[in-house]
């Protein structure tokens, strides 16, 4: 059945799309109590920007070699075997893409609370969260051009929306809002001072022991704020997630040799430039206090209570502000999500076809779609909703699928080697020079990591290493059908 196909233009909306959810509206806020310097912070985002860029090019050589369904588990196996593309497969489905599914799906379905607050009660939010889950995976059981309209409206309305939060920053540094001060200069009066937020217990009243938060910044330097830093960089990694999704749906790319390939090149340097001229605006509106102590770490609602205040006035800002950002996570989350769903679905049908996935998980249905798979999928995450350990599961599998872009990464070079007449219908730009940039990045950042959240990383690599019993299970289970 001819179906249609992801030109340039939408595959470049899918890159972004999955990529922007939520983590740019608040995980700002705690990477400045971690480092607590604009400039640090501002290098954490403009690091994890270039290291997503440098792995997005040296991905498009290997999806041009390899342009059929499956992505980056097609470039896991033919570079380290079945096993070790399993390995990746099985976490991708447990957690990488299931546990962010289902973490972007409640953080949707909170930010509808704001305009719903009943929403908060007996399960509502994690009711709405699987409805959102079901609805957008029905959507992408009727076929590409259905969901491809979706990530357009939903993708292009976010990007719409920070360019505004962009554009409101520069408007406060021009000092078109005369009643606001622009924090620009008085938060590079110590521009390369690294410090710590610490907070501290104070006894109070004679009579009755009562305690009371103070916050303070302690200056951190040399060992203290590398780990520092590769804890902050977990944040701006994470934000910038997803990207290789497209990867997965080759089959339905036209033109995959070329196109995925730029895809995933401009993709990821929108959400890049998007990301770092965000931070730019929060301080540039905002003092680096509120920033780090922002109410429940939404520093994007600090910001647009800030800008509306200086458009506005009043003291409706603050519920303004509220209303204006929760509509728009709301917004970003669902075209994330969309973009997750429509992607996750075609790497498990890839090992399906295989024999390494439940076989039903390789049918498609009538619109060219692997619709049980996309119904698997769905399942699994709805799961992680009600189960409330995705966010947990999230944190403990950052770490892992950090390594695995590494490994990627470097199988680009092993494939050089060991295929150099292989046809490669696109190279990696500036190889070796960015293949090996990239894995000293990360590698860094990845030991950064390990030590600084141990506990979060070895959790993480136990949760994958499940992948090989799991493997030898399905392996046995193939040959017994066909003996």
């Amino acid at each position: 059945m001819q179906t249609q196909k992801l030109g340039l233009f939408d595959s470049i909306l899918l890159v972004s799309g999955s990529m922007i959810g939520s983590g740019i509206f608040l995980v700002t806020s705690e990477m400045t109590r971690d480092l607590g310097s604009p400039f640090y912070v501002m290098i954490a985002w403009l690091l994890g920007g270039i290291i997503t860029l440098l792995a997005a090019l040296n991905f498009g050589e290997l999806a041009a070699m390899m342009p059929k369904a499956g992505g980056q588990y097609n470039f896991i196996s033919r570079i380290y075997g079945k096993t070790m593309g399993f390995v990746y497969g099985w976490s991708v489905f447990t957690v990488i893409q299931s546990g962010v599914i289902a973490a972007v799906a409640m953080a949707f379905a909170k930010h509808v609370a704001v305009f719903y607050p009943g929403l908060s009660e007996n399960y509502g939010i994690q009711l709405l969260a699987i409805i959102s889950i079901i609805a957008l995976t029905y959507i992408n059981s009727r076929g590409v051009s259905e969901s491809k309209w979706v990530q357009r409206i939903f993708t292009l309305a976010k990007l719409l929306a920070l360019a505004l939060l962009i554009v409101g920053g520069v408007m406060v540094l021009a000092n078109f809002f005369p009643s606001l001060t622009s924090n620009f200069t008085i938060n590079g009066t110590e521009l390369f001072v690294a410090k710590k937020q610490v907070v501290y217990q104070l006894n109070a009243s004679n009579s009755s022991f009562t305690l009371t938060e103070s916050f303070n910044w302690v200056k951190i330097g040399g060992y203290t704020l590398f780990l520092a830093f590769a804890g902050a960089m977990v944040g701006s990694l994470f934000s910038s997630d997803a990207w290789q999704g497209i990867t997965f749906m080759s089959n339905e790319v036209e033109n995959p040799t070329k196109t995925i390939p730029r895809a995933l090149f401009f993709g990821t340097l929108i959400v890049t430039i998007v990301y770092i001229l965000a931070n730019l605006a929060y301080f540039v509106i905002l003092p680096i206090d509120a920033i780090a102590n922002a109410n429940a770490d939404r520093v994007g609602v600090a910001a647009a209570d800030k800008l509306l205040q200086g458009w506005v006035g009043g003291s409706e800002s603050g519920i303004m502000a509220l209303l204006l950002m929760a509509g728009l996570v709301v917004i970003s989350t669902f075209g994330c999500n969309n973009g997750l769903i429509l992607a996750g679905s075609r790497l498990y049908k890839a090992m399906a076809d295989e024999g390494l996935f439940f076989k039903q998980a390789s049918v498609l249905n009538r619109n060219n779609v692997p619709a049980k798979a996309l119904w698997m999928q769905a399942a699994w995450s709805s799961v992680l909703c009600l189960s409330g350990s995705y966010g947990d599961l999230l944190n403990y599998c950052t770490f892992a699928s950090l390594l695995f872009y590494i490994i990627t990464v470097l199988g680009v070079i092993i494939l050089r080697v060991r295929e150099p007449n292989e046809q490669r219908p696109y190279k990696a730009w500036a190889y070796p020079t960015s293949t090996v940039v990239y894995l000293l990045l990360a590698g860094v950042v990845a030991v950064g990591i390990l030590i600084s959240k141990f506990k979060i990383a070895a959790t993480g690599i136990a949760i994958v290493a499940l992948g090989w019993p799991i493997y030898y299970f399905f392996q046995r289970n193939k040959h017994n059908k066909t003996q």
